[in-house]
């Protein structure tokens, strides 16, 4: 709280509602953008949508804690959809992390029917082949808990841990099961060339980043290189930036929206957001190039607002 406190006591003279709006990432939740709002409004007496992930109880929206995960898995099920008439229904699929963005991807996929039999954390990896206990990875990890997922090994029989250390350097565990489609959600540069090379190997058909820049650039290449649907985090883990926009619409309407509304409109948002990147992409000679979909999308907004405003 003295940091947050101190922090912004710097800090709130360079953003705003209209010019900049600042979210948690890794270590700061609704707890510390808590104590960050309240200095905001002790110092400049203004209550408005200053900063996103705000406790519920003054502002914050329904379902931000789960935007990002949930976004991961409606970017998945549409681009499956489109690109290979798939869906995850019944498929197994490898997820890494154990945290905010990992647990509600686990949740989301566990809701359309998906097996998910990895989970992992700074420490080592489970493996779990009848499917992650959820219940089991939220009692280790959720509120602030720090519990290795070793503890997950003794708690559900059948399942393997494995400790990173024990592990070859440049490879991760999480990755050398068989799987349909992968989900790196831990942190960047978490999965490796060679790590890709196991999942070609055993049949993996799509890679769908949850965290930001966690696949290697040469890995990409070797993914796309092998025809496995790529999608970069700048597209699929959208959802998070997304609900703070929503929340941002909230606050400026003074309206608390459902959350099947907030649901709603994530998922209608994530399929949007495949359909510009794939559409972009083909456009351009990049079919199914998703990277450079993203990428050449995001520009041609920028520079196209550039031109109009004169810039």
């Amino acid at each position: 709280m003295k940091f947050c406190r101190a922090f912004m006591r710097e800090l709130y003279q360079y953003i705003g509602a209209r010019v900049d709006v600042p979210a948690g990432d890794i270590g700061v939740g609704s707890r510390e953008i808590g104590y960050l709002y309240g200095e905001y409004k002790r110092i400049t007496r203004n209550y408005d949508g200053v900063l996103s992930g705000k406790p519920y109880e003054f502002g914050g929206s329904l379902m931000r804690p789960q935007a990002t995960g949930y976004g991961v898995v409606y970017f998945a099920a549409e681009m499956l959809k489109q690109e290979l008439q798939e869906s995850l229904e019944g498929k197994v699929c490898t997820l890494s992390g154990a945290g905010n963005v990992a647990i509600h991807t686990i949740e989301k996929l566990q809701h359309f029917g998906a097996v998910v039999v990895t989970c992992s954390d700074s420490e080592g990896t489970i493996y779990d082949p009848r499917g992650i206990d959820l219940s089991v990875v939220r009692e280790l990890k959720d509120n602030g808990r720090r519990a290795s997922l070793e503890a997950y090994a003794s708690r559900v029989p059948g399942s393997v841990y494995t400790k990173k250390a024990d592990y070859p350097e440049g490879m991760h565990a999480v990755w050398q099961y068989p799987c349909f489609a992968a989900f790196p959600c831990a942190t960047q540069n978490e999965l490796t060339r060679a790590d890709a090379a196991k999942l070609i190997d055993n049949g993996c058909v799509a890679v769908v980043e949850g965290a930001n820049m966690p696949t290697e650039p040469d890995a990409i290449e070797l993914l796309q290189q092998e025809g496995v649907l790529f999608s970069p985090g700048k597209a699929s883990n959208a959802g998070g930036v997304a609900v703070s926009e929503f929340e941002m619409s909230q606050n400026a309407s003074m309206e608390k929206w459902d959350f099947d509304k907030v649901d709603r409109k994530l998922q209608e948002l994530m399929g949007q957001i495949y359909k510009r990147v794939s559409l972009t992409a083909k456009e351009n000679g990049y079919e199914r190039n998703f990277v450079d979909g993203a990428n050449i999308a995001a520009f041609k907004r920028i520079a196209e607002a550039m031109i109009l405003e004169g810039v």
